[in-house]
């Protein structure tokens, strides 16, 4: 038997071993055994076909890594597959503090895309906003990258420097952005009064912290005489579901919150503690496209609870329970196993995000790069002016106070 018939039955068995496995983690195993076969088939028949009919002898391995790439981006944005070599560095590197861009991603069209960027990281002073793509990290490809590999590659040594190309969501052309890693520190909550007695809290991120910060400020407000609060969790990206789900029990004396369920995952499911509310204020939350994850638990419970009224753009869909299942030769793959849903919903909050009661449109930003990429720095007055227009101009902010019943 040639070498290279040895090699297509390798590469091949290696494909059809994992959808196997997939197809058992997906639930097709058993009870649709056939249909898991049938698919098994036509796979085995495509890639027989690339072998002998495609126009240059392919490498089977690039075939084989692009196929389990893309059958996990087309169940999971955010799942990965490491080999042996790779899952050994991520397994060496997972516990570790690194200072970090301070980028947030998930797959898109088998390239890295942007979340969002951790509040006062390298990448938010970068200019990174959710729906950029992340062309090449440190000269290598996106394409076909696992997510937790090219999470690894953007880590290191605090001051040291790593080179991403971006496609930028206003900057169609890719530009070639060097971020110095830091140990970023998460901003504090801030609190504003608006007028007709709206309280204004905005959350850029989220941990117990922050929680407890939003508590103490929801109480200081209400001591200052507001008699409804707005909420501002848009491009709030950070955070367990855990934060999400003891910030959403601030403002919930009753309820489900939310609830977790998987296929090999009994449902929990997550109930209000009266013990743990702050307040009965009536509610506006703000959200956008960056919007994800704990924000999302969060604003999906005090909708669909009734509790508070949701204002702004649709989320971006993050809220599961991953983990590592490892393979037989050391390689493994990084898979949601459960999803948070919200509380009266049978959708996961991961596949459809939270779509607001009330749409609107953020304003567009004109952002100009020089030519390295960077975003042109504001002088001090136009940031005062930015502030401002983000508080008490924001359209979102406008309509969020209409839906209250209060004007801006």
């Amino acid at each position: 038997m040639s070498s290279r018939i040895k090699y297509f039955i390798v590469s091949t068995s290696t494909c059809l071993t994992l959808l196997l496995l997939i197809g058992v983690v997906l639930g097709k195993g058993a009870s649709n055994g056939d249909d898991t076969l049938k698919h098994i088939g036509v796979f085995s028949d495509v890639v027989a076909k690339i072998k002998t009919d495609y126009v240059e002898e392919p490498d089977m391995k690039s075939v084989t890594l692009g196929a389990l790439n893309g059958l996990l981006e087309a169940i999971d944005p955010f799942a990965s597959y490491l080999n042996a070599d790779q899952y050994k560095e991520y397994l060496k590197n997972k516990d570790l503090k690194r200072a970090d861009t301070g980028l947030l991603l998930s797959k898109k069209f088998g390239y890295v895309g942007v979340v969002g960027a951790v509040p006062n990281s390298p990448a938010a002073k970068a200019g990174f906003s959710t729906g950029d793509m992340v062309e090449s990290i440190k000269g290598i490809a996106t394409r076909d990258m696992p997510l937790a590999y090219a999470a690894m590659l953007l880590q290191g040594d605090a001051g040291s420097t790593v080179e991403i190309s971006v496609v930028r969501v206003r900057h169609p052309e890719p530009q070639i952005v060097k971020l110095t890693r830091a140990m970023a520190a998460l901003p504090p909550v801030e609190t504003k009064m608006l007028p007709g007695q709206v309280g204004y809290i905005n959350i850029d991120a989220l941990s117990p912290v922050h929680v407890k910060e939003t508590a103490t400020a929801i109480q200081k407000l209400q001591k200052d005489g507001a008699q409804k609060l707005l909420v501002d969790v848009r491009n709030c990206a950070v955070g367990t579901p855990e934060d999400g789900i003891a910030l959403a029990n601030l403002f919930m004396s009753k309820g489900r919150i939310t609830y977790l369920k998987g296929q090999r995952v009994a449902q929990q499911d997550f109930d209000a503690d009266p013990g743990k509310a702050v307040t009965a204020l009536p509610v506006a939350v703000l959200t956008n496209r960056g919007t994800a994850g704990a924000a999302e638990i969060m604003a999906s419970a005090l909708m669909e609870n009734n509790r508070a009224q949701v204002v702004g753009e649709r989320t971006y869909g993050d809220a599961a329970l991953r983990k590592a299942i490892t393979m037989d030769d050391g390689s493994a793959i990084i898979l949601s196993t459960a999803k948070y849903y919200g509380p009266s919903s049978a959708k996961a909050i991961q596949d459809t995000g939270v779509t607001p009661g009330t749409p609107v449109a953020e304003a567009d930003v004109q952002v100009d790069y020089d030519d390295n990429g960077e975003p042109l720095p504001e002088s001090p007055a136009q940031q005062q002016q930015d502030l401002k227009k983000k508080v008490e101009d924001d359209p979102v902010v406008k309509k969020a106070m209409e839906v209250l019943g209060a004007k801006a």
